[in-house]
């Protein structure tokens, strides 16, 4: 298994002087029940402070006055507005489902809907209750190489059958190619398992065990993907920097709040621009 290393952060490159938004790529999100709509938040925070261009986010009505509030830069689309849901996931480049979608049937009707909409030109990445949605159900990956699952351990165990303790390199590594999906296993070694090797990330903090930690890197690797080249350089990447900004706020601060992470990416993807 290969270790992340600062090289990794060489796919942010410096933006071309002739741009405009779309040039660094279209992202929707979906996810944000009445109840746990700040989880949906983060991951959007995440994902315009790492640089996607236009960010629309399809969730609850009751989330939408709180995102506009908290985060103005992204748009928001009610989950039960069909025709302008299929207009923003008609245009997308990269696609977010489960930060807060809970996992009741109106969750599974949402999971279902994003796996019919799904093109081959899109990248889907599976989060939060939607790995367990997809677990407990019998439906199939529409385009697993486009794919990217980021479970936490007692998710991974759900999806792929093994159990915790018995999550071995080789185990998790026959499983993706089972899949063909990539996979982001946190831990407090993050390992990234795909069709180009293993990886693993040497770098986090206790400080990062709180809600919405995984939210945010959901919304970071969503954003990075936008933007840069669609391969697990740029998935290594967004997982590297997410902890490697992690890790310097916890030299000051005993918890790395989420949403801290997020405010200083703009920052940290400056200085390694190439």
């Amino acid at each position: 298994m290969q270790r992340l290393a600062e090289q990794s952060l060489s796919i942010i490159q410096k933006r071309p002087q002739n741009s405009h938004k779309g040039t660094f790529g279209r992202t929707v999100l979906v996810g944000g029940n009445a109840q746990f709509g700040g989880a949906i938040m983060m991951s959007a925070e995440a994902c315009v402070n790492a640089g996607s261009g236009l960010t629309t986010v399809i969730t609850d009505s009751h989330n939408h006055a709180a995102l506009h509030a908290r985060m103005p830069e992204a748009m928001t689309v009610d989950w039960d507005d069909k025709e302008l849901c299929d207009s923003v996931l008609d245009s997308a480049d990269v696609i977010l489902i489960g930060p807060g979608l809970g996992e009741d049937e109106k969750s599974q009707s949402l999971l279902t809907y994003i796996f019919q909409k799904q093109t081959e030109d899109q990248l889907l990445i599976i989060d939060g209750s939607a790995i367990t949605l997809f677990a407990k159900g019998d439906e199939q990956l529409p385009h697993p190489s486009q794919t990217i699952f980021t479970p936490h351990q007692m998710e991974w165990q759900r999806l792929s059958g093994i159990k915790i303790e018995d999550q071995t390199e080789e185990m998790n590594q026959a499983l993706q190619e089972k899949l063909q999906a990539t996979i982001v296993l946190k831990s407090h070694r993050t390992e990234i398992y795909s069709k180009q090797g293993r990886f693993q990330n040497p770098l986090g903090n206790p400080g990062m065990a709180t809600g919405g930690t995984g939210d945010t890197l959901a919304g970071i690797i969503a954003g990075f993907l936008a933007q840069f080249s669609n391969s697990v350089d740029t998935i290594n990447a967004a997982v590297y920097l997410h902890s490697y900004i992690a890790d310097r706020i916890a030299q000051e601060n005993y918890i790395v709040l989420p949403t801290k992470i997020s405010q200083a990416l703009p920052y940290w993807m400056k200085q390694f621009e190439q």
